[in-house]
């Protein structure tokens, strides 16, 4: 079955690169191959980083867990494919780094959730403590 998905994707990636190469010249596909490799390993220099703002956005309640792996997950997927040369994993690796950063100003716009993990009753009942009434032996209340 990964033979059948990575047989067409590297003859597409192949022809894709070939194409390319030919009409921007040998010299300017090197540079593409080596500026795209450059900025690949720059992005996974600062996973770390990123990821902490992740984790802060999931903290504030900007971003749900779901989203955060989301994100996590295209960010290092889009580093990796651009340095894997060739056009067609550049697309993509841009494309995952895309959705990465639609995620990243989506959780900037959306509201702070103040409340987790609340329960659904009613917002009036206001909390009250009960203290227990302690009896002597000559049956007197204690304050």
């Amino acid at each position: 079955m990964f033979l059948l998905i990575m047989i067409p994707f590297m003859l597409l990636e192949l022809y894709l690169s070939l194409y390319v190469g030919e009409r921007i010249g040998f010299w300017w596909s090197v540079i593409w191959i080596m500026a795209t490799m450059m900025i690949g390993i720059r992005l996974l220099q600062n996973t770390p980083f990123t990821l902490m703002g992740h984790i802060s956005n999931v903290s504030r309640g900007k971003l749900s867990l779901q989203e955060f792996q989301n994100a996590s997950t295209a960010y290092l997927l889009g580093a990796t494919l651009l340095i894997i040369p060739g056009v067609l994993t550049d697309i993509l690796g841009v494309l995952a780094l895309a959705y990465t950063m639609y995620l990243r100003f989506v959780a900037k716009i959306t509201p702070e959730q103040t409340k987790f993990n609340q329960n659904k009753g009613d917002d009036n009942v206001i909390d009250v403590e009960i203290i227990d009434e302690h009896f002597d032996s000559n049956d007197r209340i204690k304050r």
